[in-house]
């Protein structure tokens, strides 16, 4: 399983780093101000190329020794400074690609050479992007950042668009191949996630038996994203301790926020995420944006009820502590849940089979004659929509692909097959076949029914 390649934005404040970033990703993601040192915490987005996708990672400033940089900074931004630069320097540790942008209007300044100075650090690419250069006549300004010593020089203009396509090209040229040298680990890869303080290196610590792991009543201790290697029963089992993730207001710019980076690369590249919870508080607002996440990935789901050793229950309490949080998450039915207890270990001794269940489950293939004869019964129970006298018909269904498991429905009229029975047929899916636990994806495409004999 590879994941994908980490491209960092770097630079001193207000060279249009988040401009340069918005443009790349199509979205208008990135808080955009002239007011220098407005992107206090980090933005990653999805971004594709001539068909290679990696994840772009726009940084605040790299602000230089106090008094070096003359642009000026509001009182707000300016406390924000030591807690930007760390921030953008820890993303330097983990990119693949780095692009120092640089305003090419202002020309070469101390605090860029400053900048280049920590980037020749590191043995990464680096690719210098000479932005604010909206008219060709200033192109050839661009030329006195090869001064840095650093890379190829890209003259660029984030606000319009010109000369970022030779920027693209030279960012997917430069990702490192060996980026899909993970798919010769066929581990079973389980990622734990969670709110600071859930219990997620307890947990570790308890499922492989020694203390491999910090674990401490600070939240936020683990910084990284660490990779624990153990045999189950024989089974090679790779364990992703991540940093825990906080509501995006409350998150500290700098080490806090790379965290909540490292814990999404993680996701990219686990098969299976144990979602911690904490049983005293239930699901809060942190909670259901960790589990939006993985709603949105391939990788399966097991619901950790953590610390349930110190709820006080009584023969009620689990069945209605489990309706109100598959209430609360009611965007993940599919996700089995456990109340387990990380410290004292109770229930523990269920993670590692359920995990490996749901790992199953994310590679269950159907066949295509049994998917063909539910197609048939559930269609019939329940009608497909219709509009105007018209309804959809459903020809033939398919299973194309695994983790997670892909279904491709042949209809007459895709476009009017409406989430509501979108979701009705996922129900009935799981209903009849062995998906605990993992995503499915349902795909609706265009056949006419001469095309199918009717």
């Amino acid at each position: 399983m590879s994941t994908k390649a980490l491209v960092a934005f770097v630079g001193r404040p207000n060279v249009g780093k988040s401009t340069l970033f918005n443009r790349i990703v199509g979205k208008r993601l990135a808080v955009v101000s002239e007011v220098p040192g407005t992107t206090r915490d980090r933005l990653y987005a999805e971004a594709e190329w001539g068909g290679i996708a990696f994840t772009v990672v726009d940084t605040g400033g790299i602000e230089i020794t106090e008094g070096r940089n003359t642009t000026p900074l509001s009182e707000d931004s300016e406390r924000f400074l030591p807690l930007i630069r760390r921030q953008a320097s820890i993303a330097i540790q983990d990119a693949d690609i780095i692009v120092h942008v640089v305003d090419g209007q202002t020309g070469l300044t101390a605090a860029d050479r400053e900048v280049a100075a920590i980037l020749r650090q590191t043995k990464k690419p680096v690719i210098i992007a000479a932005n604010k250069l909206e008219s060709s006549k200033l192109w050839d300004t661009a030329y006195e950042f090869y001064e840095l010593g650093l890379g190829e020089v890209f003259a660029v203009s984030a606000l319009h668009g010109s000369g970022t396509g030779d920027l693209l090209d030279a960012i997917v040229d430069a990702i490192p191949p060996t980026l899909a040298d993970e798919e010769e680990d066929e581990s079973l890869k389980i990622a734990i996630l969670g709110r600071p303080n859930a219990g997620k290196s307890t947990l570790l610590n308890k499922l492989i038996g020694e203390d491999r792991a910090i674990v401490s009543p600070i939240p936020g201790t683990t910084r990284d994203a660490t990779d624990t290697k153990f045999k189950w029963h024989g089974q090679e089992i790779t364990l992703i301790d991540t940093a825990g993730i906080r509501r995006r207001g409350k998150i500290d710019p700098g080490i806090e926020k790379y965290s909540v980076l490292r814990a999404i690369k993680a996701l990219q590249r686990a098969d299976v995420a144990l979602l911690l919870v904490d049983a005293q508080e239930g699901v809060t607002a942190q909670d259901a944006h960790i589990a939006g996440m993985l709603a949105e990935a391939s990788a399966g789901i097991v619901l950790l009820v953590n610390k349930w050793d110190l709820v006080v229950k009584d023969t009620h309490t689990i069945v209605e502590q489990e309706q109100q949080l598959r209430h609360d998450l009611n965007f993940l039915p599919y996700a089995p849940m456990l109340f387990i207890s990380a410290k004292t270990g109770q229930r523990v001794n269920r993670v590692l089979p359920q995990a490996n269940a749901v790992n199953e489950a994310r590679y269950q293939r159907i066949a295509t004659g049994a998917l063909n004869k539910f197609m048939r019964t559930v269609t019939s129970e329940h009608a497909p929509p219709s509009k105007s006298g018209i309804r959809v018909k459903f020809f033939y269904a398919t299973q194309p692909g695994v983790a997670p498991p892909t279904f491709i429905f042949f209809v007459n009229k895709p476009q009017w097959v409406h989430f509501g029975y979108q979701r009705y047929m996922e129900n009935r899916l799981r209903e009849e076949f062995p998906l605990t636990g993992t995503p499915i994806r349902l795909l609706f495409r265009a056949r006419s029914e001469d095309r199918f004999g009717k």
